[in-house]
């Protein structure tokens, strides 16, 4: 097999509720491939730090690592376990619990079948999946939207957080974005411009979804939608 091992990447800021569920629904997903998780505290105040640190103690049998992010975003603390991981493929891993690790088989088998080097989730692929809040939901169709006339693309859902590519499209790639502008822009900007050179496509995948509320964590705003609509702009024609 081409590929040997997914490097999961779980940046964390303040998820002491739901960082323990998460790692142990990510350690007991049996894939075609080996995995390691690689944990990115991003500046959290609560105990999110003590408790990876005890998780990883008591799961010795699961490559796991815990490291540091000092500068605030996402972006940020996704760059910082890009520089960290072995793996020949990586994948992004909220730390909340929206997201279902059972998906991870569904996202591998295009790219281990080599029909692609970039999977994309996709959240409105399953009509049972529930919507978040009307003003969240718009606001990603029309970024996505947006971001598809902009990159004469086809992603259908741009924000996702379920990100899958072959760790070498982004080696040695300095990026600028520190917040969530990263994966859904810069990033994605990059995949296709080197898809594009050996005729392959992102492809996107139903996956399931579970929306958290405000109350409960959710930290992106409206702030970070205006900006993504700027950064589309820039790196399409000015990058």
């Amino acid at each position: 097999m081409k590929y040997k091992l997914l490097s999961i990447l779980i940046p964390a800021y303040n998820e002491e509720k739901t960082i323990i569920s998460v790692l142990d629904k990510v350690a007991k997903i049996k894939l075609p491939v080996k995995k390691e998780l690689i944990i990115i505290n991003n500046n959290s105040k609560d105990n999110t730090d003590k408790l990876v640190t005890e998780w990883i103690r008591k799961n010795k049998q699961i490559s796991a690592k815990q490291t540091f992010e000092g500068k605030p975003g996402k972006g940020a603390a996704i760059r910082t376990g890009m520089a960290i991981a072995k793996g020949d493929l990586l994948l992004m891993q909220d730390a909340d619990l929206e997201y279902d690790p059972r998906d991870y088989v569904v996202l591998l088998e295009p790219i281990l079948s080599e029909k692609t080097k970039v999977v994309y989730g996709n959240r409105l692929g399953f009509k049972e999946n529930k919507k978040s809040y009307l003003s969240f939901y718009l606001g990603g169709r029309i970024m996505t939207l947006l971001f598809n006339i902009i990159f004469c693309a086809d992603i259908k859902d741009v924000n996702v957080c379920y990100k899958l590519w072959d760790a070498k499209l982004t080696k040695g790639i300095k990026f600028n974005e520190d917040g969530f502008v990263f994966d859904f822009v810069e990033i994605t900007a990059l995949f296709l411009k080197k898809l594009k050179k050996e005729g392959l496509r992102v492809v996107n995948i139903p996956i399931h979804y579970y929306p958290r509320s405000i109350e409960e964590g959710k930290k992106i705003n409206w702030k970070d939608g205006l900006y993504g609509i700027y950064a589309m702009i820039k790196y399409r024609f000015f990058r």
